[in-house]
């Protein structure tokens, strides 16, 4: 159980939660959130946004009820959480390139707070937001809205990329290096549905190149040319 420290909207159906606690949480990593007693029955996969001496954050869109759940509490109220879990980014070498499209920005924030020298690419539909959050890094920042993100991005440009978004967002990194010079070691950020988040059940199952694995206990970072996506 955690005490809810700020829960604010930043943007239409987008908010952070600042969740009270001391966590041991990498960049990447997710939890399990939950803001109810019964219904609904799941608790919901939430990127670690950021993490202080006060607790973890949590940047998050509202798309179903138990989202919209969450939207609602204050500080002050009680929230469930599981984690950290997942195993997420790993070491970055070289230029390293972070790519976000959507919601998911989210995990970047804390990853480039981590890094000495990365370029973030933060792509948005129709609303911007947390810029200023991320140019306060002091990392050299591009941002899109309504186009796509990845149009920016030379990934023989980069020793590293790290791309997180919409599934067929992250076909297109699949294809962009599958067709670059390869020498970029290119991951992404699955956004897969998830019931358990320890790996217990099949829900947030994907197809791999040696077999079914579990986004949530096996990512939800992979290798872009390990997985397979529609």
């Amino acid at each position: 159980m955690a005490t809810i420290i700020s829960n604010r909207r930043v943007a239409e159906g987008i908010y952070v939660m600042h969740a009270a606690g001391r966590f041991e949480a990498k960049a990447g990593q997710f939890f399990m959130v939950r803001g109810w007693e019964s219904y609904p029955l799941l608790s919901r996969p939430l990127s670690v946004y950021d993490q202080d001496e006060q607790g973890v954050k949590f940047l998050y869109k509202v798309a179903g009820e138990g989202t919209e759940l969450l939207s609602r509490m204050q500080a002050g109220e009680d929230v469930t959480l599981l984690g950290p879990l997942g195993n997420g980014f790993p070491a970055a070498a070289g230029r390293t390139a972070l790519v976000g499209g959507g919601i998911g920005v989210a995990p970047l924030f804390y990853a480039a707070r981590h890094l000495e020298q990365a370029d973030l690419y933060l792509g948005y539909s129709v609303e911007v937001y947390e810029e200023y959050e991320f140019r306060s890094i002091g990392h050299p920042v591009t941002i899109d809205c309504g186009g796509r993100v990845l149009d920016l991005v030379d990934f023989d440009a980069y020793d590293t990329v790290f791309v997180c978004g919409p599934e067929p967002m992250l076909r297109a990194a699949q294809i962009k290096s599958a067709m670059s010079a390869g020498k970029a070691a290119v991951y992404v950020s699955l956004e897969n549905r998830m019931a358990c988040g320890i790996g217990a059940c099949l829900v947030c199952s994907v197809g791999c190149e040696n077999g079914r694995k579990k986004a949530c206990s096996d990512g939800p970072v992979f290798r872009a040319e390990e997985v397979v996506l529609a």
